[in-house]
């Protein structure tokens, strides 16, 4: 058994499309980042580069390649799932939060589970997202994500 932490933060800037969970949700601000932002994505791809003892989401799709300008982050959860079934190894769980005042997260969270499972290759139900409000303890201006992962096969 292997376990993973992630985490990531983006700023929210207007003119951009908001994806989270590798859904894209309707909001007047999306994320902002060398990809579309989707922390959540990326806080569960890091979790499981950690747990596979192989670095982070910078080392295998670094900003400074214009080949990820722009790409959906869910691409690079498929590519971290295709790496888990070439080693043997498979999801026991993800269980993330999702820090932001808005979107509620709630309505989302359904489609979220199936797109993440989907990349994975896993069923969706072990795919555990929470959103929680700040309560104006932090800005209004950013999203950020937890992530944390459980491995078996290594």
């Amino acid at each position: 058994m292997r376990v993973g932490i992630g985490f990531d933060i983006h700023p929210l800037k207007e003119g951009r499309k908001l994806f989270l969970g590798g859904c894209e949700i309707p909001h007047p601000k999306g994320l902002l980042g060398h990809s579309d932002g989707d922390c959540l994505i990326h806080a569960i791809v890091d979790a499981i580069l950690g747990a596979l003892g192989k670095g982070d989401i910078g080392s295998l799709f670094p900003d400074t390649d214009p080949k990820y300008k722009g790409v959906r982050s869910v691409l690079f959860l498929e590519e971290v799932g295709k790496i888990l079934r070439e080693v043997g190894v498979r999801v026991i769980n993800v269980d993330s939060v999702v820090v932001c005042e808005e979107p509620k997260i709630a309505p989302y969270r359904t489609e979220m589970q199936k797109e993440i499972g989907k990349a994975l290759g896993c069923d969706p139900k072990l795919i555990s997202i929470k959103g929680k409000r700040p309560e104006g303890l932090i800005n209004k201006e950013s999203i950020l994500s937890y992530a944390v992962v459980l491995l078996e096969g290594i």
